[in-house]
């Protein structure tokens, strides 16, 4: 990827938005840390008789890690409402996976790669203590599961 300068460098890690398609309000594109973009296959072992020097690898089903999104608390965010009405209350409407789109940005805040997260659901949401011993703002991460993603 060329810069403005006309020579090529590695993207940034630090310059991303979250959206969650359906309900995304402009701050609720905007995390601290995004973490867990992972997948792995499974590995099968065959066993063959009469050889005992190997055992037969084969790739098996793949694994996709939770991901796990950390930002500032936000006092009126829609994201936080649908893992309410998700965790606690089952409502119907908020009862329902979504799709996320995970965006690397360059400098001109354009999407240089996206990862199209496919039936998300929250599985966990904490806040970080309140101490009044320390000045800190409160974290909030979000534990979010899914089915898999594709990177374009």
């Amino acid at each position: 990827m060329a810069n403005s300068h006309g020579g090529y460098y590695p993207p940034v890690g630090f310059h991303f938005k979250v959206m969650f398609l359906g309900f995304s309000n402009d701050n609720d594109t905007r995390f601290q840390s995004v973490s867990g973009l992972n997948m792995e296959v499974d590995v099968e072992t065959f066993k063959e008789g009469g050889e005992n020097r190997f055992e037969h690898k084969l790739p098996g089903r793949t694994k996709y890690s939770d991901l796990v999104l950390k930002r500032g608390l936000l006092t009126d965010s829609l994201i936080i409402k649908w893992v309410m009405g998700f965790v606690q209350l089952r409502e119907y409407e908020f009862f329902k996976p979504l799709l996320l789109h995970i965006h690397l940005l360059n400098e001109n805040h354009e999407t240089l790669k996206l990862w199209h997260v496919v039936d998300a659901w929250p599985k966990k949401w904490t806040i970080s203590d309140f101490n009044a011993q320390e000045n800190a703002v409160v974290i909030e991460s979000l534990e979010i599961s899914y089915k898999y993603f594709i990177v374009m």
